[in-house]
């Protein structure tokens, strides 16, 4: 076993295609091209370990009626939204993509939009968002009933509530985490491309725009409301 074969490279480093003709007067696009490719394929491969750890979060919620795993849960979940930021800083080095050389490229893309990434899709209903709590959010409250407690009782107790606490700060952090990189996508295309549509016939910023939102919206209130309390109760 080699590194080279362990990380099933040849394979790895050939799928990078850019469709630009590659030609001497055309290499600055060629290489502009490769760059945009390759940042969305390592998004989808971030993407990939975020969706694996987060439903063996849910996973674990589900099976489980204690805190047998809980530690675990914190781990995952904080490596979840580590990862996310690395997905955000993904996003910053996209700034450093000509926009001449995109406008060249841009149409060899027809129809594709990254919109249509079924992974992006799967992790928003996992995340779930403003209005509407996801698989995530809704197995963690299944669980802490289960092993009873309440959300509300482990928010407001705070730090005193030990890996349940973590778990909701773990929670808020991938959340926040989520929020931050939706909103610099949107910073993104629209310094790329103003108030243009987007690729595969999508309204371009005002579409992502419209999906941006802040996920466990009642986690949020029940731990502000704790410390609203507590500002009360010290004053």
């Amino acid at each position: 076993m080699t590194y080279q074969n362990y990380l099933e490279l040849d394979t790895l480093l050939s799928l990078q295609k850019p469709r630009t003709a590659d030609s001497a007067d055309m290499k600055s696009i060629v290489l502009s091209e490769q760059f945009f490719i390759i940042a969305h394929q390592a998004s989808e491969l971030w993407l990939r370990q975020i969706i694996a750890d987060l439903e063996a979060v849910i996973d674990a919620f589900t099976t489980t009626d204690d805190t047998s795993n809980a530690e675990w849960i914190v781990d995952l979940l904080q490596r979840s939204a580590k990862l996310i930021e690395v997905l955000h800083t993904q996003l910053t080095a996209l700034d450093r993509l000509p926009l001449g050389d995109f406008a060249m490229f841009r149409q060899l893309l027809g129809t594709a939009s990254g919109a249509q990434s079924e992974q992006f899709q799967r992790l928003a209903r996992l995340v779930g968002n403003a209005q509407q709590d996801g698989p995530l959010y809704e197995s963690f409250t299944a669980w802490v009933t289960r092993s009873g407690h309440t959300v509300s009782g482990l928010a407001r107790r705070g730090i005193d509530a030990g890996v349940h606490y973590r778990i909701i700060e773990a929670l808020l952090d991938l959340g926040n985490g989520y929020w931050r990189w939706q909103v610099g996508h949107v910073s993104m295309l629209t310094k790329i491309m103003g108030s243009h549509s987007g690729t595969g016939g999508t309204s371009g910023a005002d579409y992502l725009l419209s999906r941006c939102s802040l996920p466990f919206g009642e986690l949020r209130e029940l731990r502000s409301q704790a410390h609203v309390g507590l500002s009360v109760a010290t004053s």
